[in-house]
């Protein structure tokens, strides 16, 4: 091939070509300006030698020096060529100077800039790549900073400068704000703590702030009190103090933490004294357990590692009299602290609610020992607790405090105590009420008889302003004379002290106020049947039943009817019996057995038998379907003690109609017992066979048992035969309901009713089994209400009559 020489204005020889570049450059002589066509030649040099590549990229930007793409390539060319070099060869600086070359043309593509500025950076020149990350930051448009900032940022925390750093990120701030924390990191990973609190103190006190790592405004704050207490010699210009107290009202629910950082801002900086008011000031301000426990525990280590520390530099440098006092005083205040800690715990409690009755007592207690504190608490306690949000019952407090008085013998402060506590506006009439008893009580306690008849007289005084006693809206001071309980302890203390007529007018006014209870009304007839006045005490029975409804009135007749048959026995037959009769008036079957019971005695006692046995009947039918039962078996026990047991078959037969199944088949087998022992076993044969009709074979085996015993003490081979011929009959009754209820769920299994059963057989669905058994509970319920009533069905008698009918006639045809 064919080299040819092309000269140069110097004679020089410029550029080699060889004959595969003739196309090329005749083709960059038509279109000098063409991109297309220098990229096509450039692509075809690529693997020549790089000096004459670089040599075509330049002719190439001598005619297009605006074109992105070549300085583009070319720049990342000529990069490439030095990579791997040592960065003090020349051809360093040639690539800086071709990248300046290129900045006079491209200062406004970012690309460009952070290539150059990434090249300084990897040839270690600090200043030089500062000073272009500067110029292109004032080269680019401001929208176009984010994508020079985070590699100049790189590059100055990598730098062992930090002044340097510091005023990069200041810079860098005034653009994004919103970046402060990743400064504050830096400043803090550098030791500049005071600047770092500074900034930190700054976006806390920015509500407008958002954090990009997700944390909140306490959290920065949390920051900010560590960064400020664990670092006092550091950080210099922030007033800690006031930082964090203004913390403690801003986050009222993390006092503890906040206490604590601020005790250990001065425990690091020396201010020992400091420290200690700080935790003191704390701990009598909280109002949460958890805080008072963080505080708590706090200034017990602290107090701890002073003793420690005390006693090390005693053990190093010698001892002497001052360290002696010095250390037992510190070992005084810790026990101190310790011994506090219940009082400490028990004001933060009542810091939360002042108003807690219990934890008044509580603190009584914890001054046991010390008078003059006990009356203390219980002063302000009695101030302080207000009866209407008080949680407990305030009253108590009243009663306590004079209690301490009375067991240091003071009556009269005592006294001064409880004429006090009768004045406090009590949320409920209860609580007064109790003060006043609590008062007699005191005053019976110690044999002040008089004196206790008379504050029980003046509780229960009938104001000047009447009210109801639940009328929320009136004092309770004039709803009190209402109180049941004021009135029971008067009533009481009127009957042991008193006179007959005060008592009786004592329970007068209770029944007259309308606030008795049947207790009261039965304590006052007692009373009165003590003192011999029966007909009065009659008539407290007769007004306390016109007072109350059934059930609280039961105890009332069932007292009173008692004591008048006791008293008059068959004296006033009538009346007794109309007492009765106005007793079951009315009367719920629960409490009717007791009182048909006592009905049932008095006329056995003193009046007519048949008369007893009525009532007796009529108890079988007043009485609860579970105690009829019973009844029956009285009814029954009587009738044959007094008329005979033949007078009992009636009855019998009455109870077998009544009575469900499960009695009816004891009543129809001692029915039968007892005909069997009169020797009627034609009876007995037919009562066992009218009981068979309810007795279930795979069921009831006792009763076929006891029925073919009786056939074989007094039957022969053709009873037994039917008595067999009976069971069979009954078993198959039975068995054909059941029998009837399977057809009848598989004839509904079976029909076409668009199941997936029908369509795919042997294969059922939930939706077929729910169906099915759906059917079948109805089925069930249907059979239920169909089932024959034998009992109405079967007339006992009749059926008794035809049998010995039957009897008749075989003897006759004998």
């Amino acid at each position: 091939f064919l080299l040819d020489e092309m000269p140069s204005l110097n004679g020089k020889p410029d550029v080699m070509f060889e004959d595969d570049d003739l196309p090329y450059e005749e083709e960059i002589i038509r279109n000098p300006y063409s991109v297309k066509c220098w990229m096509r030649y450039i692509e075809f040099k690529q693997s020549g030698q790089k000096s004459i590549l670089n040599m075509i990229y330049e002719r190439a930007l001598k005619e297009l020096p605006g074109s992105y793409k070549l300085w583009y390539n070319y720049l990342r060319e000529r990069r490439k060529q030095v990579k791997g070099k040592g960065i003090t060869e020349p051809g360093y600086e040639e690539v800086n100077n071709c990248h300046e070359r290129a900045l006079v043309f491209m200062h406004k593509m970012p690309r460009i800039w952070l290539d150059y500025c990434q090249f300084l950076v990897s040839q270690c020149k600090i200043t030089r790549s500062r000073q272009t990350f500067d110029r292109a930051l004032r080269a680019l448009p401001v929208t176009q900073h984010p994508r020079v900032w985070p590699l100049y940022l790189r590059f100055v925390r990598n730098l062992p400068l930090p002044e340097t750093a510091i005023r990069v990120y200041r810079r860098y701030l005034k653009l994004s704000p919103e970046n402060a924390e990743e400064y504050i990191d830096y400043l803090r990973s550098v030791g500049r703590l005071d600047e770092a609190a500074v900034r930190l103190a700054a976006i806390v006190n920015d509500e407008s702030f958002v954090s990009k790592e997700g944390k909140s405004n306490y959290q920065l704050w949390h920051e900010l009190c560590d960064l400020i207490s664990q670092n006092p010699d550091k950080v210099t210009s922030l007033n800690v103090g006031a930082i964090i107290r203004g913390g403690l009202t801003r986050f009222t629910d993390q006092l503890g933490k906040l206490w604590c950082s601020l005790a250990d801002y001065y425990i690091r900086s020396g201010h020992f004294e400091k420290a200690r008011d700080v935790y003191e000031e704390a701990i009598l301000t909280v109002v949460t357990v958890r805080d008072f426990t963080q505080v708590f525990d706090s200034y017990a280590q602290f107090e701890e590692s002073m003793i420690a520390a005390k006693m090390e530099t005693t053990a190093e440098m010698g001892q002497d009299e001052d360290d002696d006092i010095d250390l037992e005083l510190r070992l005084a205040r810790f026990e101190q602290l310790i011994a506090r800690r219940p009082l400490l715990l028990n004001s933060v409690l009542l810091r939360q609610n002042p108003h807690n009755v219990h934890e008044w007592h509580k603190r009584v207690k914890l001054y046991d020992g010390n008078p003059r504190q006990i009356i203390n608490t219980y002063t302000e306690a009695v101030q302080t607790v207000d009866p209407m949000k008080a949680t407990g019952k305030p009253h108590s407090l009243w009663v306590s405090f004079a209690k301490f008085y009375e067991e240091n013998e003071q009556l009269d402060d005592a006294r001064t105590i409880f004429e006090k506590a009768t004045k406090v506006n009590y949320k409920q009439v209860d609580d007064l009420a109790a003060v006043w008893c609590e008062y007699g009580e005191m005053e019976l306690r110690h044999e002040n008889y008089e004196q206790a008849l008379r504050i029980l007289r003046k509780a229960t005084a009938i104001p000047s302003k009447k009210a109801e006693y639940f009328d929320v809206s009136e004092p309770v001071q004039n709803r009190v004379y209402k109180s049941l309980k004021v009135w029971s302890m008067l009533a009481d203390l009127e009957e042991s002290l008193g006179t007959f007529q005060s008592t009786k007018a004592v329970y007068d006014r209770i029944i007259d106020l309308r606030i008795a209870t049947p207790q009261i009304i039965i304590n006052y007839a007692m009373f009165l049947e003590e003192h011999n006045y029966f007909e009065e005490s009659f008539k407290a029975y007769e007004r306390g039943i016109a007072l109350f409804r059934w059930p609280n009135v039961y105890d009332i007749w069932n007292t009173y009817l008692t004591k008048f048959i006791d008293r008059y026995g068959g004296k006033k037959l009538e009346r007794a019996r109309d007492l009765f009769e106005q007793a079951l008036d009315g009367c719920p079957a629960k409490f009717a057995k007791t009182i048909y019971l006592l009905y049932a005695k008095l006329e056995e006692g003193y009046g007519l038998a048949r008369h007893a046995m009525a009532v007796y009947e009529r108890a079988t039918q007043a009485v609860e379907s579970e105690e009829r039962h019973h009844m029956f078996n009285i009814y029954i026990k009587r009738a044959a003690e007094i008329y005979g047991v033949t007078y009992t078959r009636a009855i019998y037969q009455k109870a077998i109609e009544v009575l469900p199944d499960e009695h009816s088949r004891d009543m129809c087998q001692r029915f039968a017992d007892m005909e069997s022992k009169l020797g009627e076993i034609d009876r007995a044969r037919a009562i066992y066979s009218y009981c068979s009709q309810i007795c279930d074979p795979r069921v009831t085996a006792n009763f076929w048992q006891t029925w073919k015993e009786f056939e074989i003490r007094h039957g022969n081979e053709d009873t037994i035969r039917e008595m067999l011929r009976i069971k069979r009959s009954v078993q198959a009754t039975y068995n054909t309901q059941v029998n009837f209820m399977s057809s009848q769920m598989l004839k509904a299994t079976t029909s076409s009713t668009g199941t997936v059963s029908d369509l795919a057989p042997g294969q059922m669905g939930i939706d077929d089994m729910k169906m099915l058994e759906q059917k079948a509970q109805q089925l069930a319920a249907e059979a239920e209400q169909d089932k024959p009533k034998l009992k109405e069905k079967i007339l006992f008698v009749r059926y008794v009559f035809l049998a010995e009918a039957r009897l008749q006639l075989s003897v006759w045809k004998e």
